[in-house]
């Protein structure tokens, strides 16, 4: 356990965020999950938005929120 004030601080803080990133991760999760299995328009909004969302928290790398963007695009053209 930490006995100085700023690290336990710090051991507060990083729980908090650790709570919160892993909720935005399992709904971008979720998002996605409904995209590739309903392939609607509609759902495929909502996964951009959460993918830029995620980037811009820098949840996930700005490349990686591309990159599975296109391919849920592509996905969603081929099966509509």
């Amino acid at each position: 356990m930490p006995i100085i004030q700023s690290a336990i601080k710090k051991v507060r803080k990083d729980k908090l965020r650790t709570a919160r990133n892993k909720k935005r991760e399992d709904n971008l999760k979720g998002l996605i999950k409904k995209v590739r299995t309903s392939k609607s328009e509609v759902d495929l909004q909502a996964a951009f938005s959460a993918l830029d969302k995620a980037a811009k928290v820098k949840l996930i790398h700005r490349k990686k929120a591309s990159r599975l963007k296109s391919r849920l695009s592509k996905l969603t053209s081929k099966k509509a």
